[in-house]
């Protein structure tokens, strides 16, 4: 029976090599979120062995099966003759596996399924390699800012009721623009300071429609929509206690230079990020799977 339960973060327990079942020298950690899904396989060092990002698409349940036949035909876990659980393979030895994001209950071979808050902020921990912290997760279709103190969750607060200051956002003010987000980001560093006064995707749509009909230049326009996001998040910060550890941004903003900087300029401090920070959701959910009891 697959077991989804609520974590949390607060679970004090360290991945230990011990709680692997005898003979799984491997992890997975699956994040299914509304737009891209995000897949880490952990050896027992807690030491990435393998990550793979694809879009989520519209179904979560054929998303979670081309995971697992991507995962049996990788070369290093077939060479060991690794099965997943309840994946229907004969198989062994049975890799561990943990799911979390909006699409979580769609693994039917995950072992257990956590929230997202948990294996955000596990995955943080573990990447930025500090107990304490506060993280800002741009999703696609969410924004989650997460206060961390002594590797434990010390408050969140989540906007899934809007996409106005997401992923989504930004792709649809790019489409506007006629650019991929990557190349709306980087022609706002060229910007002059333009806002957007509306908080609201479609209202704030017809803004940059009006800006490009008023003949306002491309860079101005790119440069208030990045703004327009920072506000959005820098608003929904005002709602918890930022702590005392360090200023991190994860989910799939995090490669874009000019938004991480405009970021650091809005909160006064420098905002961290790492080469694997868009996959902190996976990340956590394979150290989760590490940490699991040889009974589940």
């Amino acid at each position: 029976m697959n077991v989804c339960t609520m974590n949390t973060g607060n679970d004090k327990r360290a991945y230990s090599p011990d709680g692997m079942q005898e003979g799984s020298p491997y992890a997975v950690g699956i994040d299914i979120g509304s737009t891209c899904a995000k897949t880490i396989v952990m050896d027992r060092k807690g030491t990435i062995v393998y990550r793979n990002v694809r879009p989520t698409g519209w179904s979560s349940v054929e998303t979670a099966e081309a995971i697992r036949q991507d995962l049996l035909a990788n070369p290093r876990l077939k060479d060991l003759g690794c099965s997943l659980p309840r994946g229907g393979e004969d198989q062994g030895p049975v890799l561990r596996c943990v799911a979390t994001g909006y699409g979580r209950i769609s693994v039917p071979y995950a072992d257990k399924c956590v929230t997202e808050i948990s294996c955000h902020a596990k995955g943080a921990v573990h990447l930025f390699g500090s107990p304490d912290l506060n993280v800002i997760d741009i999703g696609g279709q969410d924004t989650k800012l997460i206060v961390i103190d002594n590797s434990m969750v010390a408050e969140f607060v989540m906007n899934d009721k809007c996409s106005a200051g997401t992923g989504r956002f930004l792709e649809i003010m790019a489409n506007s623009l006629s650019v991929t987000p990557a190349e709306l980001c980087e022609m706002a560093s060229r910007g002059k300071e333009t806002h957007i006064s509306s908080l609201c995707t479609v209202f704030a749509e017809s803004e940059v429609i009006n800006l490009i009909g008023r003949g306002t230049p491309r860079e101005d326009i790119a440069y208030a929509v990045v703004d327009s996001i920072v506000q959005k998040v820098k608003a929904q910060s005002g709602k918890l206690s930022f702590g005392k550890g360090a200023l991190c941004l994860t989910g799939g903003l995090c490669d874009f230079a000019y938004f991480r900087e405009m970021l650091g300029r809005t909160f006064r401090g420098e905002v961290l990020t790492s080469p694997d920070a868009r996959f902190a959701g996976a990340v956590g959910a394979a150290l989760y799977a590490l940490a699991l009891d040889v009974r589940l």
